[in-house]
């Protein structure tokens, strides 16, 4: 198989594995009991949600260190995936709190790595990573797409007919359909093993970094990248849309279906953002080259407020919110796609994994921190009932997320300079004899 098939097909299960169950989530971890759920509170929530992925996510950069210096990262990601795979077929059979705390962090530290490892796997394969990395990453949103499409179809619904709305398939949704959502995250774990399987047999030989002499720990040489004030901006930048993005995982789901959604159609709906973004990283190379990481990124995070703004609206009728949804292409690929890519250019050759593990660090482990404590802050000023959240209370919710991310779009374009323009600058004119 061609090396850039494999590599599609490396970010089409990366990402089915996390867009089967984790939509969901924010439904079935709070729905009672009663109705198939699992009945834990919004805290709980939260902490499930953002706390294991933030665990994971500060202990990666040493999955980073291990393909910068020790193992091949094709090898790392099989036994990481493979692993993941139990530990969530594990899960699904759990009902309490504490075990889906504890073996969700066992999930996070294993699967949060993987992320990073699959983007500087993929980029060091690439000839321009610039130009052709969103296109490899643009199957990560097609598999994320499959799965929260193929799901409801197959599990949470029957008799299926043609309708001119995305999934254009959509029948009766089954009267279990909240504890047929928990079947999810089984479904997940197999994919996982499948996936990991893969990764021995199908994808490119990516040996660690040939260390030179009197090089120091690629851990940290990587932040030793503080010293460059884009890096130190965009990171802290990052952090608080990294906050704003993980809350919509908290209560995307909840919202809609407070909104008058389906729940067997949350899945179709949030996939409609995964469309638009397909169409956006298609063309990120072309607007990283015409208008620089700078723009590109400060557009990416005006529109976490743009979207977060239309959705405090909620008297809008529900289907202006799924519409809505088709904002979070340009949020996710504008800013976070372009900053990976940002990250693997500044980078030196040698430590470009452990620096991607840094960014991976800030956008899933400081951020769902972040996000953990903004949505309880968030909550406690809004309107709720019994503990959740009414409509009049996720508008405050979504107000306040807005302002926040609009924030960070003013402050990232008015600081944040691209640094790689003058190293390439330099290069060009030491070549040159300049």
């Amino acid at each position: 198989m061609p090396v850039k098939f494999r590599l599609n097909l490396m970010m089409f299960l990366e990402y089915a594995v996390k867009g089967l169950w984790f939509p969901l989530a924010s439904v079935f971890l709070t729905a009672a009991i009663a109705d198939g759920g699992l009945g834990f509170t919004e805290k709980e929530k939260g902490l499930i949600i953002g706390i294991p992925f933030a665990v994971g996510a500060i202990l990666s950069p040493f999955v980073g260190q291990l393909c910068d210096r020790f193992f091949a990262a094709q090898r790392t990601l099989g036994v990481l995936l493979m692993a993941t795979g139990m530990l969530k077929i594990i899960t699904a059979q759990q009902a309490s709190f504490t075990a889906w705390l504890i073996l969700g962090t066992a999930f996070a530290i294993l699967y949060v790595p993987t992320v990073s490892v699959t983007n500087s796997l993929a980029m060091s394969h690439l000839k321009d990573s610039k130009s052709e990395f969103p296109k490899v990453r643009l199957w990560g949103t097609i598999g994320w797409i499959a799965v929260a499409w193929v799901f409801p179809m197959i599990w949470l619904q029957h008799d299926l007919q043609l309708q001119w709305l995305p999934p254009f398939l959509k029948g009766t949704q089954h009267t279990d359909v909240i504890a047929r959502m928990i079947d999810a995250v089984t479904v997940a774990g197999v994919v996982a093993i499948v996936y990991g399987g893969f990764c021995f047999v199908g994808l490119p030989h990516t040996p660690p970094a040939k260390r030179e002499k009197g090089s120091g720990v690629a851990l940290w040489q990587a932040l030793a990248l503080f010293r460059k004030p884009s890096f130190t901006i965009l990171l802290a930048v990052s952090l608080l849309i990294a906050g704003v993005h993980t809350i919509y995982f908290f209560q995307m789901g909840s919202f809609l279906v407070a909104a008058g959604l389906d729940g067997s159609d949350v899945l179709p709906a949030m996939s409609l953002g995964q469309f638009s973004e397909i169409a956006v990283m298609a063309l990120l190379g072309t607007f990283l080259g015409k208008v620089g990481f700078r723009w590109t990124m400060a557009f990416g995070a005006f529109c976490f407020a743009l979207r977060y703004l239309i959705f405090s609206q909620t008297g809008l009728p529900v289907g202006v919110h799924v519409a809505a949804q088709l904002l979070h292409g340009f949020c996710f690929a504008c800013f976070f796609a372009a900053a990976f890519i940002y990250v693997d250019r500044i980078a030196p050759k040698a430590v470009r994994h452990s620096a991607q593990t840094l960014y991976t660090l800030v956008m899933f482990g400081l951020g769902p921190i972040l996000a953990t404590q903004l949505n309880g802050w968030l909550a406690t000023r809004a309107e709720t009932v019994e503990g959740k959240l009414t409509l009049n209370g996720f508008a405050t919710y979504w107000q306040i997320a807005g302002w926040v991310a609009l924030g960070c779009a003013i402050a990232f374009a008015i600081f944040f300079r691209d640094e790689t323009e003058s190293d390439e600058q330099s290069s060009v004119q030491e070549s040159e004899g300049v």
